[in-house]
């Protein structure tokens, strides 16, 4: 199984980027995938994830928006507004476990993409 991310630059403050994930190896269509982020000194946290509930981060809530593409076995994510706080490396994930529907827990998820990294200047 691999999840591929892309889509990843560096802009100002304000400007918009849009995250892709193609996975392969697995259809996840039934399950849960999600974005997490890590920013250097800081542990990996949870941005966004969509499985039968849609949820984000009280920091990129009104601002990000995650979809998917079921046909494609994609996850996208698009940030608007970003802010200088949003600098990052970008991970998608997807568990292993067939169950998980939804979860903004990083153990509940197997399968990372490489990261793409999102840098924002002011």
């Amino acid at each position: 199984v691999q999840l591929q991310a892309s889509g990843g630059g560096s802009v100002q403050a304000g400007e918009s980027l849009r995250l892709s994930c193609v996975a392969s190896g697995r259809v996840f269509s039934n399950v849960v995938m999600g974005w997490f982020r890590q920013a250097p000194g800081k542990e990996r946290e949870f941005v966004a994830a969509m499985g039968d509930i849609t949820g984000y981060s009280d920091s990129v809530n009104g601002r990000f928006t995650i979809s998917r593409d079921n046909a494609k076995n994609a996850v996208y994510l698009q940030m608007n507004n970003l802010k200088p706080e949003d600098t990052a490396v970008y991970y998608c994930a997807a568990p292993q476990e067939s169950r998980i529907l939804y979860s903004r827990k990083r153990e509940d998820y197997a399968y990372w993409g490489q990261g793409t990294q999102v840098t924002v200047s002011s």
